[in-house]
């Protein structure tokens, strides 16, 4: 392996086995690729908890990794789970065909839609979340330069405490369903599958440390974002064509809703 330490179960899991780093993504985890595996290191808090926990929840419920060990020291932790068949809805594969791309978020969402939240474990609606952003906004935690162009500065919020209060005084009515918190491109895998019928397509969902009940706007504006950075060619390093902005809205059938969308993109600023 290398000189990476691991807890004492972690360890005799993944043995000797050889690994990739996996550097897609936003998150500061340490994430190793195994073969059959990923092993997710990061901080020790409160995020990590509810990932361990809803990946648990959702076992039989939604195509989730299965959680295999999870251990921590008070500082890290250690999250080992199974590694999720197809390839991130970021792939070139689906770059190249936004139709699919699209129609295949669309269900993503709607897949959560209907699990039933009444006894979910996690409640991440709109008093937590704010209380969550006030702590990265007291703490010095927001960074400011890896956020929307217009968000601060000249043309948005002066600092991210006007941000905040901004938030405060515009929440608006939630409608709760089952939010994945981060529904990103690179956190949807899709596998597909043929037989003599049809064709048919898993949908599985990584990094569930922001998972639970909230608004289903949060998970629309969060996707909708993620599908104009990719197309933009922020994260490919070069822009890709044919992309819809209207047809994620008529896979789900709903008309958008511009207010709550920029709401919740702005929420995610301060995390």
């Amino acid at each position: 392996m290398s000189t990476l330490q691991f807890p004492s179960q972690i360890a005799s899991l993944i043995s000797d086995r050889t690994y990739q780093t996996d550097d897609i993504g936003m998150s500061d985890a340490s994430v190793l690729l195994f073969q059959d595996m990923v092993l997710k290191i990061q901080r020790d808090d409160e995020e990590t908890e509810n990932e361990y926990r809803m990946m648990t929840w959702l076992r039989g419920k939604l195509s989730v990794p299965d959680a295999l060990a999870f251990e921590k020291d008070g500082q890290k932790s250690w999250l080992l789970m199974s590694r999720c068949p197809g390839e991130a809805a970021c792939s070139e594969t689906y770059m190249q065909n936004p139709k699919k791309q699209v129609e295949l978020l669309a269900q993503g969402l709607k897949n959560l839609w209907r699990i039933d939240i009444a006894d979910c474990p996690s409640d991440c609606r709109l008093k937590y979340k704010l209380a969550q952003a006030r702590y990265n906004v007291e703490h010095n935690l927001v960074d400011i330069e890896n956020t929307e162009p217009d968000t601060f500065g000249e043309n948005g919020f002066q600092t991210p405490a006007r941000l905040l209060q901004w938030l405060y005084d515009n929440q608006p009515e939630e409608e709760p369903v089952l939010s994945h918190g981060d529904f990103c491109l690179p956190n949807l895998f899709f596998a597909e599958s043929f037989t003599e019928c049809a064709a048919e397509t898993q949908i599985s969902y990584i990094d569930l440390g922001k998972t639970g009940i909230a608004d289903k706007w949060c998970d629309i504006a969060l996707c909708y974002r993620s599908l104009s950075h990719n197309y933009s060619g922020a994260y490919h390093g070069r822009p890709y064509t044919g992309l819809d902005e209207h047809l994620l809205f008529r896979e789900l059938g709903l008309a958008p809703d511009w207010d709550k969308i920029r709401y919740y993109i702005l929420l995610d600023e301060l995390f």
